[in-house]
């Protein structure tokens, strides 16, 4: 089951207030903040990377897809909270060394 548009309308919405951005991704989206990659829209559920900061949050872990790796699933009911973590898992990735790319 693909997210439905109304869900990621939904999503924008709570986010209202911090740079998030979207790229559909094979019926699903990948969730930017100031350009960092921080989760997707799966199956109508939000999730996001899983840090050694946001652990502290207490969410539970869902794997998005079959073969993927666990993420943590975000409550976007609580929009206030929801953009606080977002910022805070931001904020982490975008503080880790990039990978080396082979050329």
């Amino acid at each position: 089951m693909a997210t439905s548009k109304s869900f990621l309308e939904y999503a924008m919405e709570q986010f209202s207030g911090i740079d998030v951005t979207y790229r559909p991704m094979m019926g699903e989206y990948c969730l930017y903040c100031r350009g960092v990659l921080f989760g997707g829209l799966y199956d109508n559920r939000v999730l996001v990377k899983r840090t050694v900061g946001n652990a502290a949050y207490g969410m539970r872990e869902e794997i998005p897809y079959n073969g993927a790796k666990p993420m943590y699933y975000l409550d976007i009911d609580d929009a206030e909270n929801a953009r606080a973590i977002v910022e805070s898992t931001t904020a982490e990735l975008a503080a880790l060394p990039k990978k080396n790319k082979k050329k």
